[in-house]
């Protein structure tokens, strides 16, 4: 995948989570099925994830001396996923959402938009090389470089919104 294709990808993938969340109603926003998360909480959650990106990548140089350049070739989409869903994949502490009311719904959805947008920004002044070299710790994976990460990114905003749909479908056939 190139640069651009990254970059589409994971902006694409959770603008499609921000507008899907958006058209929610407050009910479906805060509906819990047996102690899962909201749509909100999976909201918050993505939030609170990408929200490190625009400080870590605005410095290639921090980058490289604090973490780093990969010692092993470069996973594609399929590897990363495959040696994602080998690890607990269960979220560090930090990134655990609280509760989530309505009124916060247009704060978070404000806050990923920028956050995208300054990620969209950050990464186009990265090389392809870079992407494939520079590297970026990750809780449940260790070392991954830049490309590695937003291809993580980029499924992560699918898979909570997946869990989003699927908390509502509850909803729904309880309705019915």
């Amino acid at each position: 995948m190139t640069k651009e294709e990254l970059i589409k990808t994971f902006y694409d993938n959770h603008q499609e989570m921000i507008d899907y969340v958006n058209s929610m109603t407050d009910e479906q926003f805060t509906y819990s099925n047996n102690g899962k998360w909201t749509a909100g909480q999976q909201f918050h959650h993505v939030y609170l994830v990408i929200s490190l990106f625009p400080k870590i990548l605005s410095s290639k140089e921090f980058i490289l001396q604090k973490f780093g350049k990969i010692n092993r070739p470069t996973w594609n989409y399929d590897t990363v996923i495959e040696n994602y869903f080998k690890t607990s994949r269960q979220s560090p502490q930090q990134f655990l959402p609280e509760n989530i009311s309505p009124l916060q719904k247009t704060v978070i959805t404000i806050d990923i938009q920028e956050a995208l947008q300054t990620i969209q920004k950050l990464l186009d002044e990265y090389t392809e090389t870079e992407l494939d070299t520079l590297v970026i710790p990750n809780p449940l994976l260790g070392n991954l470089t830049i490309r590695e990460t937003f291809l993580l990114m980029s499924y992560h905003a699918t898979h909570h919104l997946k869990q989003a749909e699927k908390n509502l479908e509850q909803l729904t056939n309880a309705a019915n």
